[in-house]
């Protein structure tokens, strides 16, 4: 990632969810101005057709058999018919925009050991902060093709991503942010989409212990950079659908740049992933 190195071929479940996103994205945006709901869907709908005219997934495999680009699009129509009487209002932010892919960036009051004057930085984007009975959520989209039960659920807490989300929600917004709605689309070949709804909650004192624990995991990223040697974390290969760069690190280490070059190509520095970067 540092070095700029990504694949040659765009991992299906990464474009799927990335146009899955978007899509939505682009359907809360039209509604938050004042367009009709259909006017919405077809706004949607259409620039998601453009986005993926060039897309060309193999079916033959499982990845590619249930994340395509028919099964993108059904998957869409459904939620947003599903969703048509969403009981979750969108927020609307004081400049008058939806909190739709809200990029959020702010310093921590802490930084490296070694430089004085940087502060560390969170950042990031939540995908839409809704209210309900005046309470405020972030909401985050997810596509699975199992099924979204308590099992499903359990695994957002405790869980890094949320209590960030919670927590950056709170200090971007100046508001209490209740937790974040997962809100889990299930992918079926067969029969209807299914979409269910789960909440993971973070109280202050969580959101303590994480900020605590997190100057402990910095601290140690800190002494990797130094020393040259970022320690391999293999309990996390088979996260989000594998870990592109697993084929590579399973090779032994004096063979791995070879198969790094054959299947990766590296980015120009101004082209490589930049988190500070906004959408």
């Amino acid at each position: 990632m540092i070095e700029g190195w990504t694949p040659k071929d765009e991992s299906v479940h990464l474009l799927f969810g990335s146009e899955y996103h978007t899509a939505i994205e682009n359907f809360d945006k039209a509604r938050a101005q004042g367009m009709s709901f259909d006017d919405a869907v077809d706004i949607a709908v259409w620039q998601l057709l453009i986005n993926i005219k060039d897309w060309d997934p193999d079916i033959s495999t499982r990845a590619g058999h249930y994340k395509n680009h028919g099964t993108l699009l059904q998957l869409v129509v459904d939620y947003f018919d599903f969703y048509r009487n969403d009981a979750f209002e969108t927020l609307i932010l004081e400049n008058g925009a939806p909190a739709v892919e809200l990029s959020f960036r702010f310093a921590l009051d802490w930084g490296p050991t070694v430089g004085q004057g940087q502060p560390y930085i969170l950042c990031g984007h939540l995908d839409r902060v809704v209210t309900h009975q005046d309470d405020r959520y972030i909401l985050d989209h997810k596509t699975t093709t199992t099924t979204p039960g308590p099992y499903y659920f359990n695994q957002w807490a405790p869980n890094n991503q949320m209590t960030l989300y919670t927590f950056a929600g709170q200090v971007v917004l100046g508001t209490v942010i209740r937790g974040v709605i997962i809100e889990a689309a299930q992918i079926k070949l067969q029969e209807p989409n299914a979409f269910v709804r789960g909440f993971t909650y973070r109280t202050d004192d969580l959101i303590d212990e994480w900020l605590r624990d997190l100057e402990y995991h910095l601290n140690a990223a800190e002494a990797f950079a130094e020393a040259g040697h970022w320690p391999m974390n293999d309990t996390a290969c088979d996260k989000f659908g594998g870990c592109r760069f697993r084929e590579v690190c399973n090779k032994n280490a004096g063979v791995r740049q070879r198969f790094l070059e054959a299947d990766f190509v590296q980015l120009p520095l101004e082209e490589r992933w930049n988190p500070l970067k906004p959408r």
